[in-house]
């Protein structure tokens, strides 16, 4: 018999049927959810964060939209102006800076290989 079938008709029975089987299912789906899902979402974010905290003048990077530039330096409001070229200058959100690009970037000057 297909394990949908049983999976399905198992509640449909009638009389004093347990629910804990049910109950089982619906706790390992969560539990899978929260380590394959969840948890790794959550872990990537705190990564972010301590990397845009962590920059500073003159450091490399990379914004979300693909645009290279330097950071030249860091406003009150929760922006920095970032040099795209000599003498031209943008000013950002920090929260438009991705980490793996920039990490790439490091690592493609430095000669370390991925």
């Amino acid at each position: 018999m297909n394990m949908l079938n049983v999976l399905l008709a198992a509640p449909a029975q009638g009389g004093g049927g347990s629910s804990l089987p049910s109950l089982l299912i619906f706790g390992g789906m969560f539990v899978v959810m929260y380590f394959f899902m969840i948890r790794p979402q959550t872990k990537k974010a705190k990564q972010q964060k301590l990397f845009i905290e962590n920059l500073k003048e003159g450091d490399k990077i990379v914004t979300i939209a693909g645009i290279h530039g330097k950071v030249k330096k860091f406003n009150d409001d929760g922006t920095m102006v970032l040099e795209v070229a000599a003498g031209t200058y943008l000013t950002i959100e920090r929260s438009t800076i991705s980490m793996e690009y920039t990490t790439q970037l490091q690592q493609r000057t430095s000669g370390v290989k991925a």
